[in-house]
């Protein structure tokens, strides 16, 4: 099955807009042209892609499924296009990201405005969330992780290290005192991420020690990062935070670190995401870049934590 790239960029384009005729004229092509490039992939694919009607255009099941294979086709062409020269390799389009919203509203909301000057042809997607969307079924160019350190056959690059630290608010700590063991947290309340699984705690002398929710006298789960900060800020237990979460909070004494002489024995690692393939066009290179060069490098939350 031999499918043609224009009617993929053009089906894309039409995708996100909703409007096969605007798609079309966003790529030069007249009306009738645009239908009938979409018609012959259609024929080629064997299905209804796009489902239209006299007033508005929406995603066949098939073309919803279709799509993130469309984009990385069309991927797939604009690296090997620029690896030959034959195509000058502009960031365009739009880019599909999904990433925790804790961390997209603390480090990458305050720094889009220099993207978008620096590339103004690019328009951003974001879908923030800290329950983690699927990649492909949702069609997203790339993603946010906070994963286990793997190895380098991953498909993405390591934005930077992700600490975890216990820590409470002042307010807490003189109530219900400060622990000065692991075993001291099961008299304690503790607030626990979404399955409250247990965590494996190690000191720098090599001592270990269990974070457990579902063995505290009291405990609490949330599933959203940010209802965790501010749960823990409002003295509601001892909880386990990423270091760029409570940063500020503890440099300003909102939050007091707890058992500080222990992390967590599983180490994170903040992952920028893409596909399976090791194709990146030119618009997910950019952002991926330019996210590297004012978070990767010098995370800001080690200077505040400093």
């Amino acid at each position: 099955m031999g499918l043609e790239t224009d009617g993929l960029r053009l089906f894309i384009l039409a995708a996100e807009k909703l409007n096969i005729s605007a798609a079309g004229r966003d790529l030069g092509f007249a009306p009738a042209v645009s239908s009938a490039k979409l018609a012959k992939l259609e024929q080629s694919i064997g299905a209804d892609l796009l489902h239209r009607s006299t007033r508005k255009v929406s995603l066949s099941l098939e073309g919803s499924e279709f799509l993130p294979y469309a984009r990385e086709i069309v991927a797939q062409e604009d690296a090997a296009r620029a690896v030959l020269g034959q195509r000058d390799a502009e960031a365009t389009g739009t880019l599909r990201f999904t990433a925790p919203s804790t961390f997209s509203q603390l480090y990458i909301a305050p720094i889009l405005p220099e993207f978008f000057k620096a590339h103004p042809n690019v328009k951003l997607d974001l879908r923030l969330s800290d329950i983690r969307l699927n990649l492909i079924e949702g069609s997203f160019d790339l993603a946010l992780r906070n994963a286990v350190l793997c190895d380098s056959s991953m498909k993405g690059r390591k934005l930077a290290d992700d600490t975890r630290i216990l820590c409470a608010s002042p307010a807490y700590l003189e109530v219900f005192g400060t622990p000065a063991t692991p075993d001291d947290l099961k008299k304690h309340h503790l607030i626990g991420f979404q399955d409250a699984s247990p965590r494996e705690l190690v000191s720098q002398s090599g001592e270990k020690g269990i974070f457990d929710p579902q063995s505290a006298s009291n405990r609490l789960v949330v599933d959203d990062g940010m209802a965790l900060k501010l749960t823990t800020l409002a003295g509601s237990g001892i909880s386990s935070n990423s270091l760029w979460s409570v940063a500020r909070d503890l440099a300003e004494g909102n939050l007091v670190r707890v058992l500080p002489d222990y992390r967590m024995a599983e180490e994170t690692v903040l992952w920028l995401m893409y596909p399976h393939t090791n194709v990146l066009s030119a618009k997910v290179k950019v952002f991926m870049d330019f996210l590297l060069k004012h978070i990767g490098r010098n995370p800001p939350w080690q200077a505040t934590s400093s």
